[in-house]
Formats: C-alpha cells, structure tokens, sequence
C-alpha cells in the first residue's frame, strides 16, 4: 500500500489484511503483518525478520514517494488518495493525539541518526495548513506515482470510492492481487473491513493504545470528508487551489478533488 498519510492507509491495509486471511484468523494484528517500513516504532531489522518469517503472501505500507523507491516490477503497487484537504483535516486530528512522549522519542531516534527535520507543526491549524500546504509532500508523492498509473501492477484507489461503496472496491483490489473471494466468507469480509468494526476492535488491526491517546478511538476518529470547508477560510482553499495546480497534472488532480464543488 501506497500512500501519502491519512488517505487510507489502514483501511486499504485491513481490506488486503482480510483477503490474505478471508476467516479474519490472523495470530497478529494486521499492521504488524503488514509493516510500514519507514517508521522508527520497531527496529528495522526486527521488521524484516518478521516478513522473511511469513510463508504466504505479503504486504507492507509505505508513505514513500515513487521516485524514493526500488520499483519492482513483480509487486503490486496499491496507490490510494484523498481529497488533500479533507487529508490536512485527519492529520490535524492525528498529530493533536499522538502520546507526547513517543513524539519526543521518535524525534530523539532521527536526530540520532542524522535526519535533518524541518520545523515542528504549528498549534495553530492556520498555520499548520500553511506549512502542510507549501511543503506539498502529498501532491508530490501522488504525482509521482501518478506517472505509473497505467503500468498493469499498479491500482489506484480513491478513499471516496472506499466510503462510497465499500464492498465494489473490495472486489476491485481482490481482483487485481489476484484473490479469489469465497462468496460465504464475503460478509465477515466487509463487516471487519467497516469503519466502525475497524474503531471497536482496533486491537484487532494494531496497538494503537502504545502510539495515541485514547488508542483506536482518537486513530479511527470521524472518517469523514468535508470538515475542512466550516474550518479553512476562503483565502485558504484558494491557496489550495493555486499549489495543487502548480504541483499536480489536472487530470490528477481532477481524480483526487472529485468531490470537491
């Protein structure tokens, strides 16, 4: 799974999670069977270990941009976005309830190993949005994966297709990793697939309790889209509309705005 952050990662996760293991009978919960090999949660090595010691299919997560990685030809590249404002407004949510303390330890672990970080997000949402906004990581993430949208081991998946019509988008993956779906295991597939089965057992999907105040319940907070037009102010979804437009080719952003009017 490729993906800029809050886009829906753990959800697109969850979703190959359970057809990968259609009975839901996996002995971890599902992201540490599908680890995000960036993070600096876990040591690497010990990441590794974990997938080199899995027999059957395998998946991981990574909010790297394209052009940052090793393309594989062989792997199957499940690119999901979102609407980049709608994105901004779930990280404001997610920031605001990381535990403090494993903020100051992961900060400690990159400037130990000489990660250059640039200034810490404004408290301020205005702000905040501000920088987001200029940095333009995720413009850039999706567009570079953008230039591979045609190659036949890349799937992109837009996370209103996923609101939309959950159990469409299911088949649409599971047909492009080349999974079969037992029709009598489909329904405990959506149910474990669906925002509120994923908010009341998260304990199921990752340890969310070690990382967020109020663990799966701050993580899994609204899935919603929309909250940014009673919170950005005229001027801001200008700006929005003038960087997405330096940064992305129309057609992409066409596809990721879709709701957008």
């Amino acid at each position: 799974m490729c993906t800029p952050p809050k886009c829906g990662t753990t959800w697109t996760q969850t979703i190959v999670g359970n057809l990968l293991f259609p009975d839901g009978d996996t002995a971890k919960p599902l992201l540490e069977l599908a680890p995000w090999l960036e993070a600096r949660f876990t040591p690497l090595a010990e990441v590794l270990e974990e997938l080199e010691s899995q027999t059957g299919r395998r998946s991981i997560k990574s909010h790297t941009p394209a052009d940052g990685i090793a393309w594989d030809p062989a792997c199957f590249y499940i690119v999901v976005g979102r609407d980049g404002r709608d994105a901004f407004m779930s990280l404001v949510n997610h920031m605001a309830s990381m535990r403090p303390d494993k903020v100051a330890e992961l900060i400690e672990s990159a400037v130990a190993d000489g990660i250059e970080l640039g200034p810490p997000p404004s408290d301020d949402i205005h702000q905040f949005f501000a920088q987001w906004l200029e940095g333009g990581e995720m413009f850039h993430f999706m567009s570079t994966y953008w230039q591979h949208r045609n190659e036949p081991n890349v799937l992109f998946v837009h996370y209103d297709e996923l609101k939309q019509d959950l159990e469409k988008q299911i088949r649409r993956i599971a047909a492009f990793i080349g999974v079969g779906i037992d029709e009598k295991k489909m329904p405990g597939i959506l149910q474990r697939c669906s925002f509120e089965w994923m908010r009341d057992n998260s304990d199921r999907i990752a340890p969310f309790e070690e990382l967020f105040d109020g663990g799966g319940k701050s993580f899994f907070f609204k899935g919603v889209n929309g909250r940014w037009r009673d919170v950005l102010t005229a001027e801001e979804v200008a700006s929005y509309e003038q960087r997405s437009r330096e940064m992305l080719a129309p057609d992409l952003k066409a596809w990721l705005d879709r709701n957008a009017s």
